[in-house]
């Protein structure tokens, strides 16, 4: 795109972050222009009819706790109409009676018996700590808004799953933390896998794990509705592939990970920075799969018919094998599987009667191997019977992922490995945010706080480029 000159600052991309930086730059009087590659904007929060018609699904994020814990979320106030599942999340098992993560600690300590003071020790703290730590965690490096709470958080979230998981005494609590940190996408045997568990099992207690009415679109809806109020201008269908292709601004916000920033800004960066982003390391990638079902899935507990998501991957130690062979470059027979019943908390999704179903395991970066046989063995071990209620499949492995959205490198849906390597990324810097171009600023979830629909990146990013500018 060329001319359109007179505007304060432009967006490329309209993800959670892009949307949330725009947000941020219009509100405090600039005017912005956000261009999108796709027909529609989102990035991560679409929803499309991907089986049959009338049943909508989410393309990638589905279920949203951060959209309702991190501060970017909570000060923009949205109009959006967030429906909570009976039970935020479950964890079958095959010889006893699902895990259920409730939103009350206490209930869910009561149905873990011997476990109960552990996790109320551990997830519980996390939890009663509340938007002051998540605030922290979420922010950039610096003094923590919850000193306190972050000094009792930290050692905890250091360990490895496999070391923190010693806290617990029986198979089913362990096997809980494990399906929570498992989301991480990182080998539950390394340094920071517990913090991501502890963090997402927490928001369940803390705020909950809702779904969008509708589907994710919703949220992406509710930001453009805004920002056009506040003047802003929004084009879809448009790829940047140089950035000399962009209106000129004063401010320019990247929604990119590292692999397009380099493309788009060529030989203009400094040998240094260019070498640190090629260094930038993409983690493993999902194979994703939705069905549209003639009926709820018949799981073995009935108590899991109520629950938005569930965790499929039986013990810790088969959870923690999946993690391992995946990132040893290895699909692993029995995979993790992250399943949503959007049905549990939206009737809306599908046409009366029907269901839809959203999952996804994990991969190699860049696998070409259809999981979609593995993923419905594992959902059939848990709930027998499951397949003859499937009206629809359909399946996207990694490069149909990428392909849908050029964020998704080789699948990876966090934009990066989220090992301690990559703390702060995409390179160490207390600003990452900033790029050595003037007026040039990264934030996607390749820059912190990392993936999730927090919105934090882009907030941080135009933070930086208003108090620069």
């Amino acid at each position: 795109m060329r001319g359109g000159d007179g505007f304060d600052a432009v967006v490329v991309g309209s993800g959670p972050n892009g949307l949330v930086g725009a947000l941020t730059l219009a509100a405090a009087g600039r005017r912005v222009l956000v261009v999108e590659a796709g027909e529609r904007f989102g990035g991560g929060l679409r929803t499309e009819e991907l089986t049959l018609p009338g049943h909508r699904h989410d393309v990638c994020a589905a279920v949203l706790p951060l959209a309702l814990a991190s501060p970017a979320f909570r000060e923009l106030a949205l109009e959006v109409d967030f429906r909570h599942p009976p039970v935020p999340a479950a964890h079958p098992l095959d010889d006893g009676p699902a895990v259920l993560i409730h939103r009350e600690a206490g209930r869910t300590a009561a149905g873990l018996g011997a476990d109960g003071v552990a996790w109320l020790e551990t997830v519980g703290a996390t939890a009663r700590a509340g938007f002051p730590l998540i605030d922290t965690l979420l922010a950039p490096l610096g003094v923590p808004q919850a000193p306190l709470s972050a000094v009792r958080f930290g050692p905890q979230a250091l360990l490895p799953v496999s070391v923190l998981a010693r806290a617990f005494r029986t198979a089913g609590a362990r096997a809980a933390l494990a399906g929570m940190a498992a989301h991480s996408m990182l080998d539950l045997r390394s340094p920071l896998s517990s913090g991501y568990g502890l963090v997402l099992a927490a928001l369940a207690h803390l705020v909950g794990w809702p779904v969008v009415r509708g589907g994710s679109q919703g949220l992406a809806d509710a930001m453009v509705s805004r920002l056009r109020g506040l003047g802003g201008e929004l084009v879809s269908g448009t790829r940047i592939g140089d950035l000399r292709e962009l209106p000129r601004a004063e401010i320019v916000l990247l929604d990119v990970t590292p692999r397009q920033f380099l493309a788009m800004a060529g030989p203009r960066l400094p040998a240094g920075y260019r070498r640190r982003l090629e260094r930038f390391r993409y983690g493993p990638g999902v194979f994703k799969m939705d069905w549209a079902l003639a009926g709820p899935v018949p799981w073995r507990d009935a108590a899991v018919r109520d629950a938005g998501t569930v965790h499929l991957g039986g013990t810790l130690e088969e959870i923690a094998l999946s993690e391992a062979e995946v990132a040893a470059g290895r699909h692993p027979r029995r995979p993790y599987v992250l399943l949503v019943q959007p049905g549990a908390a939206d009737a809306s999704r599908a046409p009366a009667g029907g269901h839809t179903l959203w999952a996804y395991c994990h991969v190699p970066n860049g696998s070409p191997l259809d999981m979609s046989e593995r993923i419905e063995t594992q959902i059939e071990r848990f709930a027998p019977g499951f397949r003859d209620l499937v009206l629809a499949r359909a399946g996207r492995g990694p490069a149909e992922l990428e392909r849908h959205n050029a964020n998704l490198v080789g699948g990876d849906i966090g934009a990066g490995l989220a090992g301690l390597g990559q703390f702060v990324r995409p390179v160490l810097s207390p600003r990452p945010w900033r790029t050595p171009l003037r007026g040039v600023y990264l934030c996607s979830a390749s820059t912190p706080p990392g993936s999730g629909v927090h919105g934090m990146g882009g907030r941080q990013a135009a933070r930086l480029a208003l108090a620069s500018h």
